[in-house]
């Protein structure tokens, strides 16, 4: 069954399908009393926008779409995207480890970074890794270690084309004093930028993300009409085609109002075709680099009520959907605010009469509120709220504070009419969230004060443990 339907042409989430999916969680204990917390990220509705996403760009040129891994970086979900036709962007030797643990070919990553280091960009080519470099200065590491190394990889350049910033500032990466790319309006840099072109014969691609959310269209456009016209000059002046592939980064906006997709990749595809339209003329390989776009609208979190209260004549309810899992819509609500259900304990949607009510998480600061003065049914104890369009960020960025265990994440299906549930991530034990707090080095600082301690050796950057003798007894 689809999880998307049309409506006049617009494409929707199926809401009565995805209150089924939250009724068969609560019935199979997935979220509840013992697991008072989980993610769900729809696989029949990613793969269905990956569909999507390559029949967009069309083949009048060659494209390679790569899922940005910092939207969902977790091995099975890049699997699923892999299986769906994409490739990956990453951005640290973490989330290049997670993509090809996922199986993902060398050939079809990405590596950006603005701060790659010698080692990690000599893994990238030793693998045949793309590499964009972030600026002048990355570009003569690379020069120095390609003498040594396979030429198997393809090498571009980050341009910021300075166009200007969206309504989000921490999410706008073209802006007058982005930290990435080479500023292209700043003086004298698009001299420069030509001279490397002219200096190093295999730098071959560019490379441009203007932002995401709250970035719009035209301004996505402008910024990649800018860098398009920069390949056309660079391969005017060579008399060929020394640029042979753009780089057009992600960033498509997604709608967090309700349950329709809009901006689609169709309509996105559409805007580039008419105000760029030489991206389409087969003279350039194309990549995109779409994250949030291709899963947020697939994945909901739901989490228990534990209590609820009356303060200052409002309805609070105390939940365990908090800022470690939704940490930019608690620190940042205007920009990134959620919509919210309640459902019962059994899954079943609550509806009837509205009262304004707030919804907190469980961490102890008082900004720990994921929505506030919202209009919902009566909440009570032992319900579920869920947070909708969180498959796409709200899975990677968690916040350790109070170290709160992160929840499980379970990916689902209802092809051929049945609701079957996979796990993706575990529920974090608290074993391993004190094994991740240092629990293995426990000694570690009260053994550098004891007089005749010696000092622990380091390997890898990492203390070895220190065994000192038996505890005092006051402190056993």
């Amino acid at each position: 069954m689809d999880s998307t339907r049309e409506d006049g042409g617009r494409r929707w989430i199926d809401a009565e399908r995805r209150d089924r999916v939250i009724r068969a969680a609560a019935a199979a204990g997935l979220v509840g009393e013992e697991h008072v917390a989980a993610g769900f990220l729809d696989v029949d509705g990613v793969r269905e926008t990956a569909a999507g996403l390559q029949t967009a760009f069309g083949t009048d040129a060659p494209v390679l779409h790569t899922f940005a891994v910092k939207a969902a970086a977790l091995v099975p979900v890049l699997r699923l995207v892999a299986d769906a036709g994409l490739g990956a962007e990453v951005a640290s030797p973490g989330e290049l480890a997670i993509a090809l643990a996922a199986g993902i070919p060398a050939e079809r990553i990405v590596l950006d970074s603005p701060a790659k280091t010698p080692a990690e960009l000599a893994t990238a080519l030793d693998l045949g890794v793309a590499v964009n470099a972030d600026n002048l200065g990355e570009l003569e590491r690379i020069a120095a270690l390609l003498p040594v190394r396979p030429r198997g990889s393809v090498l571009g350049l980050r341009l910021n084309p300075q166009v200007g910033a969206g309504t989000i500032g921490a999410m706008s990466t073209a802006s007058e004093h982005s930290k990435f790319g080479v500023p292209l309006r700043d003086p004298g840099a698009y001299e420069q930028v030509l001279a490397a072109f002219d200096r190093y014969p295999w730098l071959t691609r560019v490379h441009v993300h203007v932002g995401s959310q709250g970035c719009p269209p035209d301004l996505i456009a402008a910024g990649i009409r800018a860098v398009w016209e920069l390949a056309e000059e660079v391969n005017r002046r060579a008399g060929s085609g020394r640029v042979t592939g753009i780089d057009l980064g992600g960033g498509l906006p997604v709608n967090f109002d309700d349950d329709e997709v809009r901006p689609t990749h169709a309509d996105y595809a559409a805007h580039l075709r008419a105000a760029v339209p030489g991206l389409f003329s087969g003279r350039y390989g194309l990549v995109t680099e779409f994250g949030r776009s291709v899963v947020a609208k697939h994945g909901f979190t739901a989490a228990r009520v534990e209590y609820t209260k009356e303060v200052g004549g409002r309805r609070i309810a105390l939940t365990h959907a908090g800022a470690h899992l939704a940490t930019r819509t608690v620190l940042m609500p205007d920009a990134w605010p959620l919509r919210v259900d309640v459902h019962r304990p059994d899954g079943t949607r609550r509806h009837g009469p509205t009262e304004p009510q707030d919804v907190a998480g469980p961490l102890c600061f008082a900004g720990d509120v994921v929505a506030r003065v919202r209009a919902l049914p009566r909440i009570e104890p032992g319900d579920l709220v869920v947070l909708h369009d969180t498959g796409g960020y709200y899975t990677s960025a968690p916040w350790a504070y109070n170290s709160v265990p992160r929840p499980a994440i379970h990916g689902f299906t209802t092809a051929g009419g049945r609701i079957r549930f996979a796990t993706v991530r575990p529920e974090q034990t608290l074993a391993e969230l004190t094994a991740e707090a240092g629990g293995r080095y426990a000694d570690a600082l009260t053994a550098l004060t004891a007089p005749s301690a010696p000092a622990a050796p380091v390997e890898n950057g990492t203390a070895r443990p220190h065994r000192p003798g038996p505890m005092p007894r006051h402190h056993r």
